[in-house]
């Protein structure tokens, strides 16, 4: 009999172990995917003064629209917790769009390579943020998922894993920044 006890507390330790660990690792991946996030917005705000400085060469009197993408910016770079940093993403990208909306009064803007070069690294940059958004909003829901079911929401509470909030876009910022402008300088619809 007390053979039988001990064999039980072990197989109870062990699974105990288990559940932990599994918190831990789930709890892990959710952080390095938002820091993965976080590396590719750095690398948005590094591209956007470029993008800037570009398009004022060729559009100096259009103070607002740059006043504005600057102020989303430094408000994107200091946003701390996932759903501040999702408000100012999305009032970041308003702005961009804004933005690209100038330059496309501008020729001779749309044909310089500079400006196409920033074109294009944004576009990549957007793409990888997109995925590395996705990847979050995964991660997050096998943490929230691990820590709301049993056993391991038992678990959870005991060491306090606590929901993880999902990085979410609100509707006005559900399409992509555009920034593929063709020699026309109408946008192309994909």
């Amino acid at each position: 009999m007390a053979i039988g006890i001990i064999i039980v507390l072990i197989i109870l330790v062990i699974v105990f172990i288990i559940l932990y660990n599994r918190l831990v690792v789930l709890k892990n991946r959710v952080d390095n995917a938002w820091h993965q996030i976080d590396v590719q917005l750095k690398r948005r705000y590094d591209l956007i003064p470029n993008l800037v400085k570009t398009v004022k060469g060729y559009a100096g009197h259009e103070k607002e629209v740059f006043t504005k993408v600057t102020n989303a910016r430094s408000q994107a770079v200091s946003a701390g917790a996932v759903g501040e940093q999702a408000k100012a993403e999305n009032m970041l990208t308003g702005t961009l769009r804004s933005l690209f909306a100038v330059a496309e009064n501008y020729p001779d803007l749309k044909a310089n390579q500079n400006f196409l070069m920033l074109q294009e690294e944004l576009a990549g940059t957007e793409s990888k943020i997109a995925f590395s958004r996705q990847f979050y909003n995964d991660s997050v829901m096998s943490y929230n998922t691990a820590t709301q079911a049993f056993p391991g929401n038992i678990m959870a509470s005991m060491f306090s894993f606590g929901p993880r909030e999902y990085f979410e876009t609100e509707d006005v910022a559900r399409e992509p920044v555009k920034v593929d402008f063709n020699a026309g300088g109408q946008e192309n619809k994909s």
